[in-house]
């Protein structure tokens, strides 16, 4: 089979189209005939050998797919060959065929195409289990989300506002500004570039508190990180959640005394372990994102499309940071 692959560290012109053996489903393993993969920044962040999971090499790329049941393993009861499902998987989507334990796939509807099949789980389910189960976000929170124009960010405005909450996006240009509102964020807030110094991180919190109507936020959630984190940090209401997501911007270093003096948790977002150790409730989680979907409160789109032979340019877009919308690789004809 085809499969894009890493052979060693390094950015997107480390990776190749080579021809890999066929996986044969494990006991509790599902063989998918792979018809789409989307694109996540953490795919990126994994043949740089900066995320926290390192597969062996040569592995091919992709964690994020859609497609058509094949074969099961010997333990698998739920599955059949034809049933067309949506899964997760930390490594190996990006190829003709995956091998994906049974309880990573989720029924994918008949009104829903492979391509956009494959857009749901990660964003928006980082999202739904970042302010809904960590953040307790419901009527009436006020959310503060960094990074809203990006694939996290965008998902999290929406889930966000379905939940019932009002929502400040905070992005670092006017353009994608305009992208936050028109996903549905209530308010936004353009940040500067440099806040590395004490007086710029005062004057972001300010800008950050304002934005809350001097209340501060029940909620933020962070995918950027870096020295926005202490403002952002500053801007909580008390017994507010600060949601760690990601780190574009750096790992960042938190005063603690501020969780004392706000009362707030700093909680962890790693949707992907959550969806191995919490199974159950992670497929009741992706049946009310699906939910969600067909009652127009969220709308994950694909906005860029590429074949297995230029699925290199997808990282190259993603590295640039161009990650307005969501990019997917289809497989076959």
């Amino acid at each position: 089979m085809r499969a894009l692959i890493s052979e060693r560290t390094g950015g997107p012109e480390s990776l190749r189209v080579a021809e890999m053996p066929v996986p044969s489903p494990g006991p509790d393993q599902v063989l998918i005939e792979v018809k789409a993969c989307a694109i996540n920044y953490p795919d990126l962040l994994m043949i740089q050998d900066k995320y926290q999971l390192k597969p062996p090499r040569p592995f091919a790329v992709g964690s994020e797919l859609a497609g058509v049941v094949r074969a099961t393993g010997k333990d698998v009861s739920r599955w059949r060959a034809g049933d067309r499902v949506a899964g997760f998987t930390g490594h190996g989507g990006l190829a003709e065929f995956a091998a994906v334990p049974a309880d990573r796939l989720h029924v994918l509807p008949p009104e829903r195409d492979f391509a956009s099949g494959a857009t749901l789980l990660y964003n928006y389910g980082t999202a739904y289990y970042a302010l809904k189960h960590r953040g307790k976000v419901r009527q009436g929170s006020r959310v503060l989300i960094l990074g809203a124009s990006g694939l996290v960010g965008g998902a999290a405005i929406q889930i966000a506002k379905a939940l019932g909450a009002t929502v400040v996006a905070a992005v670092s240009g006017e353009v994608k500004a305009a992208a936050a509102r028109a996903v549905g964020a209530d308010h936004t807030l353009v940040y500067g570039l440099d806040v590395r110094s004490k007086d710029s991180i005062r004057a972001l919190t300010e800008s950050f508190k304002r934005a809350s109507d001097g209340h501060g936020f029940d909620a933020v959630l962070d995918p950027i990180g870096g020295d926005y984190a202490e403002a952002a940090l500053r801007a909580l209401a008390w017994s507010g959640r600060y949601l760690v997501v990601g780190f574009v911007a750096g790992i960042p270093r938190i005063p603690l005394n501020l969780t004392l003096l706000k009362g707030c948790d700093i909680c962890g977002v790693f949707w992907g372990e959550y969806a191995d150790r919490e199974p159950v409730q992670c497929a009741e989680d992706v049946a009310t994102l699906f939910r969600l979907w067909n009652e127009g409160r969220i709308s994950p789109q694909v906005t860029h499309l590429y074949r297995l032979e230029s699925a290199v340019e997808a990282f190259q877009r993603l590295e640039s940071r161009d990650n307005r919308g969501k990019a997917v690789v289809v497989m076959g004809e």
